[in-house]
C-alpha cells in the first residue's frame, strides 16, 4: 500500500513581482527589447513619454523623473529652497528616506505625532510644531492611504509653509477627486519594485503646478545643466533611464486594474478578519486608500506573526522602531514622546497583499490568523 505525503502549501510572500511580470509579460519585453535595440539608455524618448503621461494620469502640470524616490524628496527639497537653519514638520512612522531628504539638505526634521487611525501626520499636532524656523511640512500618505490633505493645506497657506507630498506608497490615491502628488508644491514617487507602480529597480517622480520648478528639477537631475557643457549650480546624477521608463510605461496603462485588485483584496480580507480581535485598516471616506500595505493592530503581533512564519505566510512590520528612535536621530529627539507612533509601532503587522494575490491565498492567510487566536 502506497502512503501518500501531505502537499505542502506554497509560501505565500509579502508581495510576488514575478506574477505581474509573467501577466504583462509580452508588453514588458516588448517593449524592453525596443530600448536595447535602440541605443538610447539615458533621457530618451521613453522618459519623456512617461513623464507626460504620468502627469496626465496624475492631473499636474508637470512630472520629472528620476532615479529613486529618496532622490524625488531630496530634489524637492533643493528646489524649494529648504537648508540649515530651516525645520521641516513630518512624521516619524515611515520609511527612514522622508527624514533623510530632509536632513540631506541641512534642514532639521521636526516629528509630530500620528492619528492612530490613519497611521498618517495628525494634524492637530501641526500649530504646536511650528517655529519661525518652520519652511515646510511634509505629510506621508503611508500605506497607501491619503493623509488630511484639506486641513494640511489650508495650515501651509495660513503659514506660508511650502507642502511636499512623499507620495512613495500612494501611486493612484485620491484625495478628494484629485491625486496625490497633484496637492502641494512638489510631489514625491518612488517606482521601487514592490511599490504599486513598480519598477524593475529603483525610479522616482516629481511633479509640481510649476515650469519655473519643473525646469530646475531637470537640470538638478542632470548635474545642474540646461543646455549641453554648461553647468550653472551643482547638481546631481538622478536620471531615470530609458529601460525603467519604458517599463512604467506599460505597468502605467494597467495602475487602474491593480489598484482596483488590491483594493478587492482589502475588502476580501476585511469579510474574513472582521470577528478577529484586531482593528482592521481604517478607509477615510474622504480619500481613495490603494493599499500598498495591509496593516493590522493587534495586541499579541509576535506570537501571531510566528504562526504565519509556521504556516510559511509572510508578514512585515513596517516600521518597528520609530524615526525619532533611530539611532541615526535618537541623540537629537531626546526626550520626545509620541504615544500614539510608539504604540502602533508595538502592534502593527502587514499582511501580504498585491494585484494577483488572489481569493484563496486570502482565504489560507485569514484562517491562520483565525487559528491564531
Amino acid at each position: 500500500m502506497t502512503t501518500r505525503r501531505p502537499v505542502t502549501p506554497e509560501p505565500i510572500p509579502m508581495v510576488d513581482v514575478t506574477a505581474q511580470y509573467v501577466r504583462l509579460k509580452e508588453e514588458l519585453d516588448a517593449a524592453v527589447s525596443t530600448v536595447l535595440a535602440s541605443g538610447r539608455f539615458i533621457l530618451g524618448p521613453n522618459v519623456q513619454a512617461f513623464e507626460e503621461e504620468a502627469a496626465q494620469y496624475l492631473g499636474v502640470a508637470h512630472a520629472v523623473a528620476v532615479a529613486s524616490g529618496t532622490d524625488a524628496l531630496h530634489l524637492a527639497l533643493v528646489a524649494a529652497g529648504i537648508g540649515p537653519g530651516d525645520e521641516v514638520i513630518t512624521t516619524p512612522f515611515t520609511f527612514i528616506a522622508t527624514a533623510e531628504a530632509i536632513r540631506y539638505v541641512g534642514a532639521r526634521p521636526v516629528f509630530v505625532d500620528i492619528d492612530p487611525r490613519t497611521f498618517n501626520l495628525d494634524v492637530q499636532h501641526l500649530e504646536s510644531a511650528l517655529t519661525p524656523a518652520t519652511r515646510a511640512v511634509l505629510p506621508v500618505h503611508l500605506f497607501g492611504q491619503p493623509a488630511d490633505m484639506g486641513r494640511i493645506t489650508a495650515f501651509c497657506d495660513r503659514h506660508d509653509l511650502i507642502l511636499i507630498e512623499d507620495c512613495a506608497q500612494s501611486f493612484g490615491a485620491t484625495w478628494g477627486d484629485r491625486q496625490t502628488g497633484s496637492l502641494g508644491d512638489f510631489g514625491c514617487f518612488s517606482f521601487f519594485p514592490s511599490k504599486n507602480l513598480g519598477g524593475c529597480g529603483d525610479g522616482g517622480l516629481i511633479t509640481t503646478a510649476s515650469a519655473e520648478q519643473a525646469e530646475h528639477l531637470r537640470a538638478l537631475r542632470n548635474h545642474g545643466s540646461r543646455r549641453y557643457a554648461h553647468h550653472d549650480e551643482i547638481g546631481f546624477n538622478s536620471r531615470l533611464d530609458e529601460l525603467q521608463a519604458a517599463i512604467l510605461r506599460v505597468k502605467l496603462r494597467h495602475i487602474e486594474a491593480f489598484n482596483d485588485a488590491r483594493r478587492g483584496a482589502a475588502r476580501r480580507y476585511g469579510e474574513w478578519l472582521g470577528n478577529l480581535p484586531l482593528i482592521l485598516p481604517y478607509e477615510d471616506p474622504a480619500g481613495r486608500h490603494v493599499y500598498h500595505q495591509f496593516t493590522l493592530l493587534l495586541s499579541e503581533r509576535d506570537a501571531v506573526r510566528e504562526k504565519l512564519t509556521q504556516a510559511d505566510i509572510a508578514s512585515m512590520i513596517y516600521y518597528p522602531l520609530p524615526l525619532h528612535r533611530q539611532i541615526v536621530f535618537r541623540q537629537d529627539y531626546v526626550g520626545l514622546s509620541l504615544p500614539i507612533v510608539e504604540s502602533v509601532a508595538q502592534r502593527c503587522l502587514s499582511l501580504p497583499i498585491y494585484p494577483e494575490i488572489g481569493d484563496a491565498r486570502i482565504e489560507r492567510v485569514a484562517k491562520t490568523l483565525q487559528s491564531a487566536f
